[in-house]
Parts: structure tokens; sequence; C-alpha cells
């Protein structure tokens, strides 16, 4: 492969949806149906596919349109867990991480570090308890063998050391801070991407914007929503990862939905910002409010956990108690509060939990068990709920053996523990790729692909808004190459201009003119070459 190519096979576009749509249909009978095409279910298309099955995988919307793409963006070592006594969830994420940041997704995942400032309003006993708990992470991190050159160990910080690293926390009163690590993804809805065409590099057919009408043991009735048409995709085994809509598809499934809120604000409200912040939230033990730098001018403060009643929409809204609480929250940290015009954006992901209730209050959803699930349905549809992003090729693998084995598939072992994504490499070579850091962070080694666009043609090296990072090319590889199909594809999810509605106004006629440059030169194309 050319380092100015991509990888072989892993192309999503229109045209390949469209043909492998007609396939999907056509009456041949996959291995695997796979329903929903979050963190989860692209894992599950790409575990069932590395394993030799032949897959189709289809989503109503497009990759990572719900929950996955409204994360923190960590990848947690378990620490919440070891709390709640949850220790087999918590060495389960240890694990994963693990896996991520040495393995399958170095170019994605990260180390990132974290202050917590030892305010007034953080007592001596808070400080030791939180100290004793940031240890027990780091004995975490060693059960799980991630190396220390990958993961550092936490430390205490001075007053002055921590202001270095947090000059917006108030010094008033400031006793120094707490220094630890954990894993963050560049991007939650790159990491779906990169799973989504993996999968497909492996002979999964990847179809977004096909919704399922109804789902059995044997297969979907669907709907292409570009056209409207309707048919059947059969299947001998079905996976139903649709998450918080998961419950819509098969009886029986009962979740109980939790909200996750997070606001956006310009770097520059809080300065440069070499670490992330924790602030603990007053009268809990174990959690914290997060700031978190984005590297693209903007910066994430979440997030909340609260529980959601009635319908599922589509895209969660915010309520305006749930930032008043962030606010609130920050300000207890910073010599300057930040006032609500000063929050550009927000948006709020949907966790689904399984509801494991039998009578009685309910428990708060904060303390309610990540804890992965796998269901079967008599009809014998395999559904998977629960967990989290970091665990989700656990909950993949753990779908996909349960899924063969109520249909008595033989299946080998998953490979997926130690197969690399797309873009994928060790940390030395990414370090040493001659590129921008920012687009090696986002594609890997495809960056120089990515790169290359732009050396063709100069236009493609713009901004395609003032002040933010992201280039013309990169909208146009999303297109050619990510299975971007419209304006809302490339600004809300291949990048994430669109989480604040100004700069997603300014950028909408560039993001069509890419969409329109795409499908021209995709008309020129032979049909061989397409």
């Amino acid at each position: 492969m050319s380092d100015t190519e991509a990888i072989p096979g892993s192309s999503l576009s229109a045209a390949r949806r469209t043909r492998e749509l007609a396939e999907a249909g056509d009456g041949r009978v996959a291995d695997v149906l796979v329903v929903g095409l979050g963190a989860t279910g692209a894992g599950a298309a790409l575990d069932a596919a590395a394993r030799g099955l032949d897959v189709v995988a289809v989503d109503a919307h497009d990759l990572a349109f719900g929950t996955s793409r409204w994360s923190s963006k960590l990848i947690h070592g378990g620490l919440r867990y070891l709390a709640s006594a949850q220790f087999d969830v918590a060495h389960e994420s240890a694990v994963e991480r693990g896996v991520l940041m040495t393995r399958t997704a170095p170019h994605l995942v990260a180390a990132q570090p974290f202050v917590l400032p030892l305010t007034p309003m953080v007592s001596a006993a808070q400080a030791s308890i939180a100290w004793a708990g940031l240890r027990a992470g780091d004995m975490l991190r060693l059960a799980a063998r991630t190396p220390r050159r990958v993961l550092p160990a936490p430390r205490r910080l001075s007053a002055t050391e921590a202001r270095h690293l947090a000059p917006s926390v108030r010094a008033s009163g400031l006793r120094g801070g707490l220094l630890s690590w954990d894993g963050r993804v560049t991007d939650d809805a790159r990491l779906v991407t990169a799973l989504a065409r993996t999968a497909a590099a492996h002979g999964a057919r990847v179809l977004t914007r096909v919704r399922v009408l109804e789902l059995t043991g044997t297969g979907a009735r669907v709907r292409d929503e570009l056209t409207g048409e309707e048919g059947e995709i059969r299947a001998r085994a079905v996976i139903n990862a649709a998450g918080v809509w998961a419950g819509g598809l098969v009886e029986g499934i009962r979740i109980r939905p939790s909200r996750g809120t997070h606001l956006v604000l310009r770097s520059q409200r809080l300065g440069e910002l070499p670490a992330g912040l924790h602030v603990p939230i007053p009268g809990e033990t174990n959690r914290f409010v997060l700031v978190l730098p984005q590297g693209d001018g903007r910066v994430y403060v979440g997030l909340t956990d609260e529980p959601v009643e009635g319908g599922i929409p589509d895209v969660p809204e915010v309520p305006e108690t749930d930032i008043g609480f962030l606010l609130d929250v920050l300000g207890s940290a910073l010599d300057t509060p930040v006032a609500r015009d000063e929050v550009v954006g927000a948006f709020a992901g949907l966790r689904p939990l399984l509801d494991t209730s039998t009578g009685g209050a309910p428990a708060r959803t904060s303390d309610v068990s990540r804890r992965h699930a796998v269901l079967t349905s008599p009809d014998g549809v395999t559904t998977v709920v629960g967990g989290k992003l970091t665990t989700y090729r656990r909950m993949a693998q753990d779908a996909v053996d349960a899924a063969a084995g109520a249909r008595g598939l033989a299946v080998p072992p998953s490979r997926t523990a130690a197969l690399p994504l797309v873009g994928a490499a060790a940390p030395e070579r990414l370090r040493a790729l001659p590129l921008p850091r920012r687009l090696v962070r986002r594609h890997g080694t495809e960056a120089a692909a990515v790169h290359a666009l732009a050396a063709e043609d100069p236009a493609l090296a713009g901004p395609v808004l003032p002040g933010h990072p992201v280039t013309r090319a990169e909208l146009l590889w999303a297109v050619r190459h990510e299975g971007a199909l419209d304006e809302s594809d490339l600004l809300d999810r291949r990048t994430r201009i669109g989480l604040v509605d100004e700069d997603r106004e300014a950028a909408l006629e560039v993001a069509r003119e890419v969409l329109a440059q795409a499908a021209h030169s995709s008309r020129r194309m032979s049909p061989r070459t397409r």
C-alpha cells in the first residue's frame, strides 16, 4: 500500500453502500446481521468478520450517530468501579484500556494527564481518599499489564506545579494537587469510524441509513432511508446492538437511560491547559466534573449522570439544570467562574443501562452497574446492552460468542484483542511520521494520504472555517473513504465542528462544496476504478 492510499478494502463510500445494500438484500443468507453501528455494533461487525463470518451491519442513521459520539472521550481504567466494589468491571476496564493503548488503536488512544486541585473545598480526608484511589488505579494498570511508559504513575504536586498545569485554578488557599493519568480517545466517533472501516476491510458490509422495521432471529425487514425502498436481510445469527433503542427492537429488554451532559467552552476562556482537571462534586466521594482540553480551540466540561424518563430522542436535549450544575461545580475551583453566555455549545449522551430493578425505589443511575449484559430472546436475537465505550471490544466479543452459540455456528476464537484498527501503528512509528501531529492523532498512518490530498490541490489545504484546524482535505477524505453521505456526517461526526452552532453554520457551505466535488469526481471515475 502506498502512503498516499487508504488501507485496502477499508474505504466506505456512497457507491460501495449502494452496491452492498443490493447484495445484502438479494436473497442470500449472511452469517451474522448486526443492528446498530455505535462502538459496540461496529465492534461486533469487526469481531465477526475477523473470524471469517459473512457479516452485514446496518444503522438507521450514520456511524456513531447515538451515544458513541457523546462520551467524555475517556478510556477509563476502572477506578470508579473499585470504589463501588465492582472489581470485575474495574479489571475488565483496565485490560481493555491497555488493549487500545498498546495494540489496537495507539493512534487514537493515548495517556491524558489530570490534576485534582487541592482547594479549600477539598478536605484533608477527601484528599487522602482520592490519593488512595489513584494508587489503587495504578495497581489496576499493573494488573492489566499496561506498561509504565504508556501510563505514568500518579504523584503529588506542589501548589506551584498545580498552577502550572492548571493556571485557571484559584490560587487562594491552594495546597497543591494530585496528578494522575488515564486513557483518552482523540474522538469517540473517529474510533467508531475506524472500527467500521476495519470491519469493511475484513469483508463486512457496513450499511448506514438502513432502518430495521422488524427484527427476528433469522433477519430483518429494512428500509433504505435514502430511497424509501423496503426489503429483507436474512441471516443465520442476529445481534441487536442498538444501544438505548435496543428495547424497541426486541421484547423484554428494559433499558434505563442515564443522561451524561457536557459543555463546550472556547479554549481561551480557561487559558493554556497542559492537563485536564478533576473537580470534586460536593457531597460525593468518587465523582468529579471533568475539564478536557480538546486541542482544537475547545474545552469540554462534564459530566452529569441523570435518569431519563419517557421516549428516547434521536439527539438528546441538554436541560438548563445540567448546565447550571456543571458551571457551579467548575466555578468552585476557578479564579473566575464561567458565565452562562460563555458556554458556546453543549451535548448529552444517553447511557444504555440495563434495568434490573425488581420493585421498590429505583437506585440512582450513577449507582447502576456499568457491567454489560448479553441476552438472547426466545426467537434467537442476541442483544448486548450496558457497558461503556472503554469495554466495547469485550462486549462485541461476548455478543458474537453468544449469537454464534445460540444459532449453532462454529466459529474460531475472537481475534480483536490483537487486531490493529485502520491507521494503527506502534507509537514510535507514529511519532516519526513527518506530518502535522493533529492529523496523525486523528488518522494514524493514513495521515499521509489525507495530507497528500492537500498537496495535490492547494485549495484543500485551507481550514473549513477560520480558527478551527479541520481542513477541506479532511472533509473530502471523509466522503471518499469514511462513508460520510451529507453535511451532518461531515460536521457532526467525522469532525466536531457542529458542536458549536455558529461554527456549524459558518462551515455548512464548505461542506456542501466538498460533497459536490466528491460527487463530481466519482462520476468521472470508471466503474472498474470505483
